[in-house]
C-alpha cells in the first residue's frame, strides 16, 4: 500500500504541477510588458493560479495520504494584509504543510530562494513568473576578498522587495537557513535543544526594506511527532500526524533599522531574535509531549 500510495500521490502532484505551470508561466511572460496596472493584473492572476495548485496538492493529501493535522494559535489574520512568515525548518515538507496551513487565509507565500533553483525544471520558471526573489548571499570569505561588495545583500533585498509592495505578500523566511539534523546541531553547538542558531541578517533585511509595510510576523513552529520525515516519507503516507503551532505578533518599531550599519540595533535584534528562538524551542519541547 506505501509503494502504491507514492506512485499514485507522486503521479498527482506532477500532473497538478503541469496543469496550473502553463497558464502561470503564461502570465509571467505576458508581465513583461513595462505596463504597471498590467503586471499588477498578470502577477494576480499567477498567484490564483498556484493558489489552486496548492489547493489540488492538499486534495491530493487528504485522498491519498491523509493525516492529522493540529493546528493552534492561527488567529487574527487577513488576505489583505503584509505578512513577514518565520518557520523552522527540518523537511522539505515544511513548505507543504505551511502551504496547507495558512492556504487563503494570508496572501500566496513567497520564498526566497537560492539563485541556482531557478534552473529547477519547471518550478524554476514557476518561481520567476510568481516573482520569488532569487538570492545570491555574500559571503564573509567574499566580502574579506571584495569590500566592495558589503551592502550588496541589502541592495539585492531592497530590488526585490519593490516587487512585493503593490500587493499584498506573504514574505517567507527560514531563519536557521538550513534544514535541521542531529549533526548540524552538534556542528554549531546550537543552545536550542530542538532548533539550529537563528540567522538574523535574512529578515532584518526585508524589515529594512519593507518594515514600515509588513503587518505582522507569523511565527510557525512545525512538529512531526513520529519523526521528520522526507518527501517520500510523506507521499507515502508514513506521515500520521503534524503540529503545527502559530504565534501572530505586531511589528514593533525596534525590529526596523539599519542592520549592515548600526551596531547597537544589530546586537538589539539579534537578541530579539534569540529570545523568539528560545520561545520556538521551548514550545516544540512542550509538542514532544502532546499525545
Amino acid at each position: 500500500m506505501s509503494l502504491l500510495r507514492r506512485i499514485i500521490s507522486l503521479f498527482l502532484y506532477a500532473l497538478n504541477t503541469l496543469v496550473w505551470f502553463i497558464p502561470i508561466f503564461l502570465f509571467g511572460l505576458l508581465k513583461l510588458l513595462p505596463v504597471p496596472i498590467w503586471q499588477k493584473l498578470c502577477s494576480k492572476l499567477a498567484k490564483e493560479c498556484a493558489s489552486m495548485w496548492v489547493a489540488g496538492n492538499n486534495c491530493n493529501q487528504n485522498l491519498i495520504t491523509p493525516f492529522e493535522l493540529n493546528i493552534t494559535g492561527l488567529e487574527d489574520i487577513k488576505r489583505k494584509d503584509w505578512y513577514l512568515v518565520i518557520a523552522n525548518h527540518q523537511s522539505w515538507v515544511d513548505i507543504v504543510i505551511m502551504q496547507r496551513v495558512l492556504h487563503r487565509k494570508i496572501p500566496f507565500l513567497n520564498f526566497f530562494l537560492k539563485k541556482e533553483l531557478l534552473y529547477v525544471p519547471v518550478l524554476g520558471l514557476a518561481w520567476w513568473a510568481l516573482d520569488f526573489p532569487f538570492m545570491s548571499r555574500t559571503s564573509k570569505s567574499q566580502l574579506r576578498k571584495n569590500p566592495k561588495l558589503k551592502g550588496k545583500d541589502i541592495e539585492t533585498t531592497r530590488k526585490a522587495c519593490e516587487k512585493f509592495k503593490t500587493m499584498p505578500v506573504s514574505i517567507v523566511n527560514f531563519v536557521e537557513g538550513t534544514r535541521f539534523t542531529p549533526e548540524k546541531h552538534q556542528r554549531q553547538k546550537s543552545p536550542f535543544d530542538h532548533l539550529l542558531k537563528p540567522k538574523a541578517g535574512g529578515i532584518a533585511f526585508v524589515m529594512q526594506a519593507m518594515g514600515e509595510q509588513i503587518n505582522k510576523v507569523v511565527n510557525v513552529t512545525i512538529h512531526y511527532p513520529d519523526g521528520i520525515p522526507n518527501f517520500i516519507d510523506f507521499v507515502s503516507g508514513k506521515v500520521k500526524r503534524v503540529d503545527v503551532h502559530i504565534d501572530v505578533m505586531p511589528v514593533s518599531e525596534e525590529l526596523i533599522g539599519d542592520y549592515s550599519n548600526d551596531n547597537e540595533f544589530r546586537v538589539r535584534f539579534q537578541s530579539e531574535l534569540n529570545r523568539l528562538w528560545s520561545d520556538k524551542d521551548q514550545q516544540l519541547e512542550k509538542l514532544q509531549h502532546v499525545k
